[in-house]
C-alpha cells in the first residue's frame, strides 16, 4: 500500500499547533503554521524522546517541550548548536483536508 490518506480537516489543527496520528511505525505529528502551511514529522525528539507535537510552533520551526531543541519543519534538521534530525513525511492539503503519505510508514512497520 502506498499513497496519501485523509487524516482530517485542516481546521481541526490549530494555527501554530499540532495533532498526532498514531501508526504502526510510531506517532507522526502534523503541524500547522500561522500561514496554514502543513508539515509532518515523527513525534519524537532524537535528544530525549520528547513529544514534538506538544512543542511550540514558531515560523517554520518547532521547539521540543523537554529541552528546547529546535527543528526545521521542512527538513527535520535540528537548528543552532543542536545536532540531530527528525524524519519528515509528505503531507498536503486538498479541499481543506490534510492528506498524509503513508508509504514510508507502511514500509517501516513491515520491516
Amino acid at each position: 500500500m502506498s499513497g496519501f490518506i485523509d487524516i482530517g480537516a485542516l481546521e481541526d489543527i490549530p494555527r501554530q499547533g499540532a495533532r498526532v496520528v498514531k501508526t504502526g511505525a510510531g506517532c507522526v505529528a502534523i503541524f500547522r503554521t500561522m500561514e496554514d502551511e502543513v508539515f509532518a514529522l515523527d513525534d519524537r525528539c532524537p535528544h530525549r524522546g520528547g513529544p514534538l507535537s506538544e512543542g511550540i510552533v514558531h515560523g517554520g520551526r518547532v521547539t521540543c517541550p523537554l529541552h528546547n531543541w529546535v527543528f526545521d519543519l521542512n527538513s527535520g534538521e535540528a537548528q543552532g548548536a543542536d545536532e540531530g534530525r527528525v524524519a519528515t513525511h509528505a503531507v498536503r492539503v486538498e479541499a481543506g483536508r490534510v492528506m498524509l503519505d503513508v508509504s514510508r510508514l507502511v514500509r517501516a512497520s513491515a520491516a
